[in-house]
C-alpha cells in the first residue's frame, strides 16, 4: 500500500481550498488513487491488528509456550510501540491542518 498516495491527495485537496480563499482557479484535482480515508482506516486497522498479533504472542510467552521466545516478544512489542507512536504522530498532523483549514476565512 503506497500511504504517500493519499498523504498527496490530502495535500492537492488543501492547496485547493487554499487557491479557492485566495480568489485563484485551483489546479485539477487528481482523482485516481484511494480515497484518503480509506487509506487511513487501513492504516488504523494496522496499528491494530499489530497490537493483537503483539498482546497474543506476549500472552503465549507468559503462558511457557515453547514456540514463543523472548527476542521475537520484545521485537514485536517494539515494533507495535513505533506504530502506535506513529499513528499519533499523523492524528495531530491531521488535526493541526483541519484546525488550520477551519480557521482560514473564506
Amino acid at each position: 500500500m503506497n500511504t504517500t498516495q493519499g498523504i498527496d491527495q490530502l495535500l492537492g485537496q488543501l492547496r485547493a481550498a487554499s487557491a479557492l480563499a485566495a480568489g485563484q482557479e485551483p489546479a485539477p484535482a487528481s482523482t485516481e488513487g484511494p480515497d484518503f480515508a480509506a487509506l487511513l482506516k487501513a492504516s488504523l486497522d494496522q496499528v491494530n491488528g499489530t497490537q493483537q498479533d503483539t498482546a497474543n504472542l506476549a500472552k503465549a510467552f507468559e503462558q511457557g509456550d515453547p514456540n514463543a521466545n523472548l527476542q521475537e516478544v520484545m521485537i514485536s512489542l517494539q515494533k507495535a510501540n513505533i506504530s502506535f507512536q506513529t499513528m499519533v504522530q499523523v492524528r495531530n498532523k491531521l488535526v493541526s491542518a483541519y484546525h488550520e483549514v477551519m480557521s482560514m476565512q473564506v
